[in-house]
């Protein structure tokens, strides 16, 4: 199987995708990347998954990369997001679907297998928001995702993003990596590149707004969140201080069969800090061996 990462266009939903494929055949694995990645996030786990026998696809998403920016809140609702799955999956005409997430990604695929858009054979979950109906914040989750309420504000993100030719895009991968040094600067260049292409930045933000301004949170919570029948693995970077490991305590409560394995030292950037672990625990998990690495994580003790 050519280990060989290709660059392709995808009709689906209505917009071109620019996907970063790997492998052949009729078992598709799907990698949603989240804020503000590209799909060559994935580019550590495309040829080991291509080895296993999938056909995946990495695509930037939309208003991302290379990938169609269609200009408008509506257009970045989460259900639009889960239709680009849906289209994407359609286009595949796959016999079976491995759904992967991290950050944004797993936000849509969390809610993409409970609302069981397509059927999913498995389901792989990297440092994402917990699934289920959200609670009322606390004082400490408030804190952490402050941010989320600053990108409501019209253009003012934009612009800090944009200062000093998008240098904010590669300080917000650094600032929250367990593992900056794992980060490849040249894989930041890209990123860069891509938020400054007109209309990025505010697409990428436009994910954020239309969950709090455009209602998508209260609509979530209205539709509820049905148990996910779907096997699920979680791989979590210990060193997250945003999403940060005590954010799965309560998956199992949503999902019928899970396994968690934790990553000491590892930040957001999971599949990027830890590429080797992570595609050992995926190996494992998805030819049903013994899957290694820590299945619990232990709180840091106060000093």
């Amino acid at each position: 199987m050519s280990s060989e990462i290709r660059s392709e266009r995808v009709r689906a939903n209505g917009l071109d995708f620019h996907v970063n494929a790997c492998g052949e055949g009729d078992r598709l694995a799907l990698c949603l990347h989240g804020f503000p990645e590209l799909g060559m996030s994935w580019r550590h786990q495309l040829p080991q998954l291509a080895s296993l026998g999938y056909r995946v696809w990495a695509p930037d998403l939309r208003g991302y990369g290379k990938s169609d920016c269609p200009r408008g809140l509506s257009h970045y609702a989460i259900e639009a997001l889960m239709e680009d799955v849906a289209g994407l999956i359609d286009a595949a005409a796959p016999r079976e679907t491995l759904l992967v997430g991290h950050d944004w990604g797993a936000m849509i695929a969390w809610q993409f297998a409970a609302q069981a858009l397509r059927p999913l054979d498995r389901l792989v979950i990297l440092n994402g928001p917990s699934p289920g109906v959200p609670n009322r914040p606390s004082l400490s989750e408030l804190r952490r995702f402050a941010y989320v309420l600053l990108f409501q504000l019209p253009w003012l993100p934009e612009w800090v993003f944009a200062r000093r030719d998008y240098a904010a895009i590669a300080g917000a991968f650094r600032r929250i990596a367990g593992r900056p040094e794992r980060l490849e600067e040249e894989d930041l260049r890209r990123c860069r590149e891509a938020a400054a292409r007109p209309g990025a930045m505010t697409a990428m933000i436009n994910y954020y707004r239309g969950l709090v301004r455009g209602g998508g949170a209260r609509r979530m919570a209205a539709r509820g969140f049905p148990i996910i029948e779907t096997p699920t693995l979680l791989i979590w970077g210990e060193a997250d201080p945003i999403l940060i490991p005590a954010s799965t305590d309560d998956v199992g409560k949503w999902v019928k069969v899970v396994t968690r394995r934790f990553l000491p030292g590892v930040g957001h950037w999971v599949q990027q800090e830890a590429p080797d672990e992570v595609n050992e625990i995926l190996s494992a998990w998805l030819t049903d061996a013994p899957v290694p690495g820590n299945a619990t994580w232990v709180p840091p003790s106060s000093p």
